[in-house]
């Protein structure tokens, strides 16, 4: 089935992320900023810095920290903090929430998919008691050429590891929902624990799909960090005041354990 466009934010649709593991937001993303988001990932994709960043992920004895990391972007720092998305946070997981990680990515047409997964950080995979969330951010918007979102429903209240459909490829499930028609600056927000695809757009045709992931986690246990350099992360964050005194515990580093390698669930 085609997922259709949420009209606005009320109690119905937070109901329904709560039992269905994802929301679509039309038009999120403040259509003033959208010109500045893309030139960063622009920016990040062509000066080699994400292949740096991911290079530093894999082999931290030799690079360490990256020269800079995605939230050091002015926009892509904004975003982080977008006010709607902290109200939004907040009346999903409560007044305390920390931040886990930004992505920035810019695929080409007929880029290759990613099969069925989850992202929920727990190690080993054992509850479902503390609330992630992934908003995945789509600055130019989808098109079905550029490849949709495929999502299934209700997932995100298994426990089941990352990988545990992972042998279904991108191919539809029976329940599925996709996610391909969206306005530019719109944001799905999913529960991390929700299994979700990315499929391969039909051709070469369409433009490129710009997407950023930002992921926030419920406080009152302690989360696995994904990068080797999370305590630089969020310490650069700080630097910044992105937090603006508002979210006190947004960038604070007591809400992890210590990054060991392979260790995420």
């Amino acid at each position: 089935m085609r997922e259709q466009l949420s009209p606005e934010l009320d109690e119905s649709m937070l109901e329904q992320f709560r039992e269905r593991g994802y929301l679509v937001l039309p038009g999120f993303v403040p259509a003033d900023s959208l010109a500045s988001l893309e030139r960063e990932v622009d920016l990040w994709v062509d000066s080699g810095l994400r292949k740096r960043s991911i290079a530093a992920a894999l082999e931290p004895e030799v690079y360490g920290a990256p020269d800079m990391v995605e939230i050091e972007l002015a926009a892509h720092g904004e975003l982080a903090v977008h006010p709607p998305l902290m109200s939004l946070l907040a009346r999903l997981m409560g007044p305390s929430f920390v931040f886990h990680h930004l992505h920035s990515d810019r695929r080409a047409p007929g880029a290759p998919g990613k099969g069925w997964h989850h992202d929920y950080e727990q190690s080993p995979q054992r509850d479902r008691d503390h609330l992630m969330v992934h908003a995945l951010h789509y600055i130019g918007g989808l098109q079905p050429a550029m490849g949709g979102l495929a999502v299934l429903p209700g997932s995100h209240r298994e426990v089941a590891d990352k990988t545990a459909r992972a042998h279904l490829g991108t191919g539809p499930l029976p329940s599925e929902a996709v996610i391909d028609e969206l306005p530019p600056g719109s944001t799905v927000l999913l529960h991390s624990a929700l299994f979700h695809a990315r499929r391969t757009g039909p051709g070469a045709s369409g433009g490129p799909r710009y997407m950023i992931d930002a992921s926030y986690c419920q406080t009152g246990t302690r989360w696995p960090p994904v990068k080797p350099y999370w305590r630089h992360l969020l310490a650069t964050a700080r630097e910044l005041d992105l937090g603006r005194g508002r979210w006190p515990e947004l960038f604070a580093e007591r809400h992890f354990t210590e990054y060991v390698r392979g260790s995420a669930g």
